[in-house]
């Protein structure tokens, strides 16, 4: 199941999406998308993600491979909805989209070992990790600063069970920018698969309910500017589309 969260009439609604790509609220009654304002499908919690787990995406930054996942966290304010505005903060010089796959944690767990890594899975996600990447230097390590901006994590437009989805590790990922295809891959491309993720990442802090695992970005990343409509696809999840408008 696809599952929405969004504002029509001033009421927030949990809604789904269903086969035919029909917005639904919770009785099963169509909702017009034209006057809905889309939310987060969910309130995330702590959201980690990972730097340099696609090869190519290593490589055309001039980066050696991580021997073991590199973490970063995602603050709160970043997150915003399908249609909402991303902001290009002034006095910045080259601020990139990057397409994830996100997985979101449905139970808490510690200490959890590769073969049940799944069973503590809710679903999948979209986000955009925004970054500036005039902060992406040896200074400015973690990126806090380059990837912290508020609006610099849409995500959504929906939530998508996991069992929904067989193998996480087969879908195609892309981005366009203003309807040209700038990023293209594949989730098998994955240096740490998301077991591995979730095996590392639960051995030293405990992982809770709609907490998120960015699972990186393959190559393909590019200057966008305000103006700019990026839209970002996943398969088997749908599309992510925000405009970038000026500070």
């Amino acid at each position: 199941m696809k599952r929405v969260r969004c504002i029509w009439k001033g009421t927030v609604q949990d809604a789904t999406i269903d086969a035919a790509g029909i917005l639904r609220d919770a009785s099963g009654r169509p909702l017009p998308e034209g006057e809905i304002t889309w939310l987060p499908p969910f309130t995330p919690g702590t959201v980690i993600g990972l730097a340099l787990n696609y090869k190519d995406h290593a490589q055309e930054l001039g980066m050696e491979l991580p021997r073991e996942p590199v973490l970063f966290i995602k603050p709160a304010n970043t997150f915003v909805g399908h249609m909402a505005p991303v902001i290009y903060p002034s006095g910045v010089s080259y601020m990139h989209y990057e397409a994830e796959l996100a997985v979101v944690i449905g139970k808490t767990g510690r200490r959890i070992q590769r073969e049940h890594a799944f069973e503590y899975i809710k679903g999948y996600t979209i986000v955009n990790d925004v970054t500036v990447r005039d902060f992406v230097t040896n200074m400015f390590r973690p990126p806090i600063r380059a990837k912290g901006f508020d609006t610099f994590g849409p995500i959504g437009p929906c939530l998508v069970d996991r069992d929904d989805i067989p193998d996480p590790h087969r879908l195609d990922i892309r981005t366009y920018v203003n309807g040209e295809l700038r990023q293209r891959g594949n989730t098998e491309d994955l240096i740490f698969r998301i077991d591995e993720m979730i095996e590392f990442i639960s051995s030293f802090m405990t992982l809770s309910p709609n907490d998120v695992i960015l699972t990186g970005t393959p190559r393909g990343i590019s200057h966008v500017f305000p103006g700019d409509t990026m839209v970002v696809e996943v398969e088997g999840i749908g599309r992510l589309e925000n405009q970038v408008v000026a500070e």
